[in-house]
């Protein structure tokens, strides 16, 4: 890693370490103003990971290094660009050396090309002159990694969630529920907490909306506003899609808990790579997953304040999905997330095609961007070219033509300095990772999940008692019962037959009893009482609405 480094103007230090950088030689002039300019805005005192070289016309100036303070990590950052321009290269030398400089890493492996981040890259001669053109003395390396899994789909620690801590907010979300729809899912989440019933995956969730919406349910939902029936129609058309799609396996125990992301070893972060090849066909799942890790690393974490070292850089690729046909409540959401978050010691980097895909007042909060190639082959990409360069700080290069001209590993550069100003924009030859740029292979990733401490804790799935076999216990009973009473009153009435008093007045009839609802079945009431040592009270929720812990 190049971190930290202390003097960034010779590529002989770009890698060292600080003792050895006391005596460096002075570095050489500046080629030109702008040159200069860059060198003083990059260098940086602090820890810092080194992105790469200024152009300087066609050709990467080692002595002009281009520096991001790992101090800075946490003001949240944009890495964009067109599909094969090097985003994911980039996302690579940002992740290993933030990992080497003490911060926890998270990445999610949507196309199974970041594996390789965990193992050593191969030298070559062509490697080697590209780093040194970069001001970069490379090293092979990987960074110690974590493989996961989304509810097991692949190789890798399995992370599960439970439907009560996931919360109505996301569910929402990745169930595609209108406002109307979204807030009735609310009131059922709602009279599930206040009851200390555990929904735990989404059989109890479709179970518990098919009680609550029936004729004998329906007056527990009375005291908070009730539910139409066509609603909870849509709903559970909407869940039962969302499970038949293979998303079941999500959602269950044992719940992952997000501390886990935040571990190091040996002085290095842990790089937790989440390999989803296995959810590309399920998109809006895999981001509001994400958002639910961070929903629930920003409940759990103390403030901190600026650190030298953030606590955890994550990087949310793909990051559009998370924006695509969301409502305006579930963006403030986002919105007050990414603010709030860097006191808490996270920086999040949204990787995605263009700044367009970010709402504004999110991009807003990115303070560090790396703006890889666009293309503007139509009207539309002309105008997101537009914009996109208008994002940037004033420059004295029209950034409209330089970003469309730029090569494969070339971007233009914006970040903050460590006094919280952004600094000018550098034209830059990005650096070669230290990993491998090629895929780990399923054997290492396999290898590397099984020996994992983490899988004797998350490996298999359990099936704890919750709504869905309380329900069925009470129906089970409610049937029993509904047959007995048959039975005695075909026994009553045959004895009627036999001896019935002719002249006799018909007994008065009782008045018939109110029906007791879920909470006056027996199964219910012994359930509340195990499950009122673990849940307590009514859950509190979030700003997400995951819930939150005591």
């Amino acid at each position: 890693m190049t971190s930290p480094q202390q003097d960034p103007a010779t590529p002989e230090t770009q890698d060292a370490p600080a003792s050895k950088t006391q005596d460096a030689p002075a570095a050489p002039p500046a080629s030109s103003e702008e040159a200069e300019a860059i060198r003083t805005a990059y260098g940086f005192e602090g820890a810092r990971i080194h992105l790469g070289a200024m152009l300087d016309g066609d050709e990467p100036d080692p002595s002009v290094p281009v520096n991001l303070a790992v101090s800075m990590l946490n003001r949240h950052g944009l890495i964009a660009g067109a599909t094969g321009t090097g985003k994911t290269r980039t996302l690579q030398v940002i992740a290993e050396q933030a990992a080497h400089a003490g911060a926890a890493v998270f990445v999610a492996d949507m196309k199974g090309d970041l594996s390789g981040i965990a193992v050593p890259g191969t030298a070559s001669d062509k490697l080697t002159a590209r780093a040194a053109a970069r001001g970069q003395e490379w090293v092979s390396r990987a960074a110690p990694t974590e493989f996961f899994t989304l509810g097991g789909q692949g190789e890798g620690v399995p992370i599960r969630t439970t439907v009560s801590d996931f919360g109505p907010v996301l569910m929402a979300k990745v169930l595609e529920l209108n406002p109307t729809q979204e807030s009735s899912l609310g009131l059922i989440f709602h009279y599930a907490d206040s009851q200390g019933l555990a929904l735990l995956d989404l059989k109890d969730l479709r179970a518990l909306i098919q009680f609550l919406t029936s004729d004998e349910g329906k007056d527990e939902l009375k005291g908070i506003g009730g539910i139409s029936s066509a609603t909870a129609g849509v709903i559970l058309r909407s869940l039962t899609a969302f499970e038949a799609s293979g998303a079941d396996v999500f959602f269950g125990e044992p719940a992952f808990d997000t501390q886990q992301l935040l571990r190091t070893k040996d002085g290095a972060g842990m790089i937790s790579c989440l390999e989803l090849p296995g959810v590309a066909s399920r998109p809006a799942l895999f981001s509001t997953f994400m958002m639910w890790m961070l929903a629930e690393l920003y409940q759990e974490l103390p403030e901190v304040g600026d650190a030298e070292v953030p606590k955890l850089v994550f990087f949310f690729d793909e990051a559009h999905l998370l924006f695509k046909d969301a409502s305006k409540a579930f963006l403030d959401q986002v919105v007050q997330t990414v603010r709030l978050i860097r006191s808490k010691g996270v920086g999040i980097f949204f990787v995605t095609q263009t700044p367009k895909d970010i709402p504004g007042d999110v991009l807003a909060q990115l303070g560090n961007r790396v703006q890889h190639a666009l293309r503007a082959f139509t009207p539309d990409d002309a105008k997101a070219l537009r914009a996109t360069a208008k994002t940037f700080p004033t420059s004295e290069h029209d950034l409209e033509e330089v970003i469309p001209a730029l090569g494969t590993g070339e971007a233009i550069v914006t970040v903050m300095s460590e006094d919280g100003a952004p600094t000018p924009v550098a034209i830059t030859a990005v650096r070669a990772p230290e990993s491998s740029m090629e895929p780990a292979g399923e054997q290492v990733i396999k290898e590397s999940a099984a020996a994992s401490p983490l899988m004797k804790d998350y490996g298999e799935a359990v099936d704890n008692e919750s709504a869905y076999e309380i329900l069925q216990k009470r129906a089970a009973a409610d049937a029993e019962a509904e047959d007995a009473a048959a039975a005695e009153k075909e026994a009553a009435g045959k004895g009627d037959a036999k001896g019935a008093d002719p002249e006799a007045k018909p007994a008065a009839k009782k008045p018939a009893k109110k029906a007791e609802g879920l909470m006056g079945n027996p199964a219910v009431k012994s359930f509340l009482r195990s499950a009122g040592t673990v849940l307590g009270r009514e859950i509190s929720r979030s700003l997400f609405g995951t819930r939150k812990r005591r």
